[in-house]
């Protein structure tokens, strides 16, 4: 057992809040324990988003304890209205039977499964067999309205005045069921979660308290952003996804290659296992240094979600296509900061320079994936560039490049 793994946890940025920090510590230290993550089935493939609590439970594994990787079978048919102002669309149960084996083959990267390991499981087991009058018996006789009401979730969608369905209003009961459930069937002890989980998995360590005599804990994960106020894991194209059929590894590599300058150390002590005297090597210079150091973090997560071979193939590729110029070196495009706050596009710059001769030239070359900005491939060249960026490097096919540089 490593018994400052919550000390490791802290250090590396993991650690949002806990129900009873001290007491988990202890507990953790004590005994292997089981802990669990869920995942709803929403899409087919987990994304960047997700990535942080997958190395969370892959740190804990290491550490001695059991990852339970539950997926919401049962719940992704509600979805959970954490700090949503709209419902979540209803799937399918075809959809979220395919859903759901699409984010299976996803963990094993992660955390080791098997018997004695880790472990994936499924609410629908518990959650399709139970009762509507056994559901409230069992567990929507130990929750308050008032209480429920507070949590800043569903308060937050009633001041808007957005519509919040019974259906919605009792997703927290299930996910406290589930806490309890697992508790009770494969001694799981903690849940973790993003910070907007937070009023659910004190449900469930209240349940267990309550109903059950049992002592459970709860422990949540800073919701991320990049440092330019944008939410983790989006790119010019959507979602950056984990599934290679989603996003190809050269693509996912290049997302963390060209993440800004800021993010580098913050997101090397969470995706990747470097140690931290090397990550403060890495990072404490800037250009020449610190671009290293993004293709390090580059590699090693590429290598986590899609394997070795294929981060070294990305690194490759990129290398191929870019060591030929520096970004000093490459022709240059101006664009004053009137046309940046006008939202003027890619498309737009490259048919002004005569390096295209039309706008629809520029979007089929987009559509046959040969346009790329800052290294990631550029689906739609009629985006607005960010007003607050200086420099682009703009890719037309494998030996075009160009500096799109504000004037």
């Amino acid at each position: 057992m490593t018994s400052d793994i919550l000390d490791t946890l802290q250090q590396r940025g993991f650690i949002h809040q806990a129900t009873d920090l001290e007491g988990l510590r202890q507990h953790l230290s004590q005994a292997p324990r089981t802990i669990y993550l869920g995942f709803d089935a929403t899409a087919d493939s987990l994304h960047v988003g997700h990535l942080q609590g997958l190395m969370l439970m892959r740190w804990l594994q290491k550490a001695g304890h059991r990852p339970v990787m539950l997926i919401g079978g049962a719940t992704t048919r509600i979805g959970d209205p954490s700090f949503r102002d709209e419902s979540r669309p209803l799937l399918s149960q075809a959809q979220i039977d395919a859903n759901i084996a699409g984010i299976c083959a996803t963990f094993a990267r992660y955390v080791v499964l098997g018997d004695g390991a880790g472990r994936v499981v499924d609410n629908a087991q518990w959650l399709d067999g139970i009762g509507y009058l056994q559901f409230l018996s069992e567990v929507g006789r130990y929750f308050s309205i008032n209480r429920l009401l507070t949590f800043d979730a569903v308060r937050q969608r009633l001041d808007r005045e957005h519509s919040l369905s019974f259906l919605e209003f009792g997703y927290t009961l299930l996910q406290a069921h589930d806490f309890t459930e697992l508790a009770r069937r494969v001694d799981c002890t903690v849940q973790l979660g993003g910070a907007d989980q937070w009023a659910n998995i004190i449900n469930g360590v209240e349940l267990g308290r309550r109903r059950d005599s049992r002592e459970l804990f709860g422990l949540t994960m800073p919701l991320l952003a990049t440092s330019d106020g944008k939410k983790m894991g989006k790119s010019l194209n959507g979602a950056v996804w984990l599934a290679g059929e989603r996003l190809t590894p050269f693509d996912f590599w290049q997302f963390w290659r060209n993440c800004d300058d800021r993010d580098v150390a913050r997101f090397l002590k969470l995706f990747t296992e470097l140690p931290l005297t090397e990550i403060e090597h890495l990072t404490a210079e800037g250009g020449a240094a610190l671009n290293q150091a993004k293709i390090v973090l580059a590699n090693q997560v590429t290598a986590l979600a899609h394997g070795e071979a294929a981060a070294e193939q990305a690194c490759q590729a990129a290398q191929a296509i870019f060591s030929e110029y520096s970004l000093a070196d490459l022709p240059k495009i101006p664009v004053s900061r009137e046309a940046l706050q006008a939202g003027v596009s890619v498309a737009a710059l490259l048919v002004e320079a005569g390096l295209e001769p039309s706008l629809s030239a520029v979007r089929r070359l987009a559509k046959g994936g040969g346009l790329r900005l800052n290294g990631e491939r550029l689906d739609d060249p009629d985006l607005p560039l960010d007003p607050d960026g200086s420099q682009w490097q703009v890719s037309l096919g494998k030996k075009r490049h160009v500096s799109i540089v504000r004037a």
